[in-house]
């Protein structure tokens, strides 16, 4: 397994794009070396890109879907993450949970219009979950997965948890997707201490 071993990961588990990256991995089963660099202090980010479709017969099999169909849903579903789910729950996630540690100034005008908007969009997936076990149907893709760092820090980090325990399709989801072991694996890493510059 000498191309596993040869997976570097740079950033923090912290950053929605990085613990997204390390549940992939954690899924596929691929051992992986994590540089821990904070992006947002001046460090120079590393132009490595994982190509995870060499991997497509370890660990989870169904991340990617199997079919032409089955990976237009989950690119449906990545779609809809990025251009609705993203928006408003970033913005929850950075003015209630990051505004005040950064000494930033809160815009709770921006958090009433995120919420109402990401309500909005909890509908649409509530239904959607109300037909399917996952987002793009009976198995757990990267559709979910793409969802779980900013649903986190809403649930966790934020006092909005109920937006997503009070539509019952998406809580029983979000029950679901929060506890696989790849999740849990990242948040044990995410809450590990940064380790001390020499």
């Amino acid at each position: 397994m000498a191309a596993a071993a040869s997976v570097k990961v740079y950033g923090s588990p912290s950053s929605a794009e990085v613990s997204r990256v390390l549940a992939c991995l954690f899924e596929k089963d691929i051992e992986f070396q994590l540089i821990r660099v904070d992006l947002y202090k001046g460090h120079i980010k590393m132009p490595e890109f994982l190509k995870l479709q060499k991997y497509a017969d370890q660990g989870n099999k169904k991340l990617y879907g199997k079919g032409t169909l089955e990976r237009a849903l989950i690119e449906q579903w990545l779609q809809a993450e990025e251009q609705t789910f993203d928006p408003p729950s970033s913005a929850l996630v950075f003015h209630l949970a990051f505004a005040p540690a950064l000494n930033v100034r809160q815009d709770f005008d921006l958090v009433e219009r995120s919420k109402t908007t990401l309500l909005e969009v909890l509908d649409v997936y509530d239904k959607r979950l109300g037909e399917s076990e996952y987002l793009a149907g009976e198995d757990f893709t990267l559709a979910d997965l793409s969802h779980l760092p900013n649903a986190h820090h809403i649930v966790h980090s934020t006092d909005k948890g109920h937006l997503i325990k009070s539509k019952k399709n998406v809580s029983r989801w979000w029950e679901a997707i929060s506890n696989r072991p790849s999740w849990k694996r990242v948040i044990e890493l995410r809450n590990e201490p940064p380790p001390k510059l020499a």
